[in-house]
C-alpha cells in the first residue's frame, strides 16, 4: 500500500479558467462538478458538461495534477438514474476520484466501476471514525472530507483510528451547520440544497434599494439591510442579520472566512492528507490568488515545520478575499478542550 499523501492542496474549479488558474499556480488537485444538480454548487454559469470535464482532465493530467468530481447531492427515487449516469460519465471522463455523499450511489460506483477511486463528501456528514470506516469497508472509500464542526483534537482522533485519508477545509466560506443536514434554505425556498444543489437559489434572491438601505431577500424573507458604505454579500439565511430581543445582529453566523494557515504544522504532524479550499462559485482571480498563497504556505511548512510562521503578506492577500474581511479558525480552535 502506498503511503498517505501529506497536505495535498485541493482547489476549486467552477469553470475552465478557474481550473487553469488552480493548476498553473500550484494546486495538487482540482475539484469540479457537472452542470446540473448532481453537485452542491449548481449555480447558472458554473460547472462543466461531459466534454468540458474531459478537457479539464486532459489539461490537469498534462501538468501532473488530479481532477476530483463532486457528485455530492442526494438523488431522489424518481431521478436516481441521473446520478448513476453522472458516475458513469465521470468514469468515462477519466477523473481521478468522485466525491460522493449518498450510500446508494457509492454502491453503484463501487460495483459498476471498481477501479474508480471514491471520496466521501463533506455532505456525507461523517464526524467520527466508525462512520468513515463503515464507508471504507462497504464501498472502498479512500478519502473522507470532514465537516467543519470538529476540534483539532477530535480530528486527530479520527485520523488515528481509520486507514482512510482525511481531507480538511482550510480556507473559504464557513458553514455553521453539519453539512448534508442543513434545512434553513429549504425552509425559506422549498428547495433543499442537499438535492437541488444550491442553498440560496438565484431565482429566489432579490435585491431592492429602499429608503432604509439596500435590502437582500430570499423568497421574500428579509435577510439583511446594508448601509451606504457596507459591502453586500450573497444572501444566505445563516449569515443574515435578525432582530432578537430588540437588537439586530448576525444571530447565527457572522460573515467570515475560515483560515487555517497557522494550523498547518499541526495538521502536518497529525497526518492530514489534504487541505481543501472552498469556492467553486468564486472567480478565477480568487482561485489564482488563494492557490498561490496556500502553495507557498504548505511548501514552507513541509520544509521546516518547527520554524514555520504565517507570512504577513499571505494574510494581507487573503484579507482581500475573505468574507467581511474577517478570519476565523472555526471549530478547529476550542481552547477549553
Amino acid at each position: 500500500m502506498s503511503p498517505k499523501p501529506a497536505l495535498e492542496l485541493v482547489c476549486p474549479a467552477g469553470s475552465m479558467p478557474a481550473l487553469k488558474a488552480a493548476v498553473d499556480n500550484g494546486a495538487d488537485c482540482v475539484y469540479l462538478g457537472f452542470r446540473d444538480n448532481t453537485n452542491a454548487r449548481a449555480f447558472a454559469g458554473l460547472n462543466f458538461d461531459l466534454a468540458g470535464v474531459k478537457e479539464a482532465v486532459r489539461y490537469a493530467h498534462s501538468k501532473g495534477r488530479k481532477v476530483l468530481l463532486a457528485l455530492n447531492t442526494f438523488p431522489q427515487a424518481a431521478t436516481f438514474a441521473q446520478w448513476q449516469k453522472a458516475v458513469d460519465n465521470a468514469a468515462e471522463a477519466g477523473v481521478d476520484a468522485v466525491i460522493l455523499a449518498d450510500a446508494g450511489l457509492m454502491r453503484h460506483a463501487s460495483r459498476t466501476h471498481p477501479k474508480l477511486r471514491l471520496h466521501l463528501s463533506v455532505q456525507g456528514s461523517a464526524t467520527n471514525y466508525e462512520a468513515i470506516n463503515f464507508y471504507h469497508e462497504h464501498f472502498g472509500i479512500q478519502r473522507a472530507v470532514l465537516p467543519r464542526v470538529l476540534s483539532l483534537a477530535q480530528v486527530e482522533n479520527v485520523v488515528q483510528n481509520t486507514p482512510v485519508e482525511i481531507e480538511l477545509f482550510g480556507f473559504g466560506g464557513l458553514c455553521v451547520m453539519v453539512e448534508g443536514r442543513c434545512v434553513l434554505s429549504s425552509y425559506a425556498t422549498g428547495e433543499s440544497p442537499n438535492t437541488a444543489g444550491v442553498c440560496s437559489p438565484a431565482k429566489a434572491v432579490r435585491w431592492q434599494q429602499t429608503e432604509k438601505g439596500l435590502e437582500s431577500r430570499l423568497n421574500g424573507i428579509l435577510l439583511d439591510r446594508y448601509g451606504a458604505n457596507e459591502n453586500a454579500g450573497y444572501p444566505t439565511l445563516c449569515k443574515g442579520r435578525f432582530e432578537v430581543n430588540d437588537e439586530t445582529y448576525y444571530a447565527i453566523e457572522e460573515p467570515a472566512s475560515l483560515n487555517t494557515l497557522e494550523l498547518l504544522p499541526e495538521m502536518l504532524r497529525m497526518g492530514i492528507a489534504a487541505i481543501k479550499i472552498e469556492g467553486r462559485q468564486r472567480s478565477p482571480v480568487y482561485v489564482e490568488q488563494v492557490t498561490k498563497v496556500w502553495r507557498q504556505a504548505i511548501d514552507t511548512a513541509k520544509r521546516a515545520a518547527e520554524r514555520y510562521a504565517v507570512n504577513p503578506s499571505w494574510m494581507a492577500q487573503l484579507n482581500k478575499l475573505a468574507e467581511g474581511q474577517q478570519h476565523t479558525l472555526g471549530a478547529y480552535n476550542r481552547p477549553w478542550k
